[in-house]
């Protein structure tokens, strides 16, 4: 069965200083592991805000890149590791981890946390 597209709830208390990694569904497929290009479908919000403001969802189609390999930020290379195809994972990812002091464009503020919920759809 396909996933659904999660609801992630506004976060609350203070956001952690390191990645915090969350299985909601342990999936029972292939393993995610360094050098494998993996496909996933997320939705992302401010830990501040609660507001999203990236989800593959919205694109219909899963984000695809090579996990360990610098193509995404740290804390989805290291996030993603060892889930399993079918398996849902809350990231919690600190800014050091994320987009740090810069931010991204006018989408994510300087030093934001990041939520993610990540669905791994596929591994090759």
């Amino acid at each position: 069965m396909a996933p659904q597209r999660p609801e992630v709830d506004k976060p609350t208390g203070p956001p952690p200083a390191e990645l915090e990694v969350t299985d909601l569904t342990v999936g029972d497929g292939a393993e995610a592991t360094a050098g494998n290009v993996v496909s996933v479908h997320y939705v992302g919000v401010s830990h501040s805000t609660g507001e999203e403001f990236d989800a593959s969802w919205n694109r219909g189609e899963p984000l695809r890149f090579p996990l360990g390999a610098g193509h995404v930020i740290p804390g989805w290379d290291q996030g993603v590791q060892g889930m399993k195809v079918g398996g849902r994972r809350r990231l919690v990812i600190p800014p050091h981890l994320a987009y740090g002091d810069s931010g991204a464009g006018n989408v994510i503020k300087p030093g934001e946390t990041l939520v993610f919920v990540v669905d791994l759809v596929g591994v090759s």
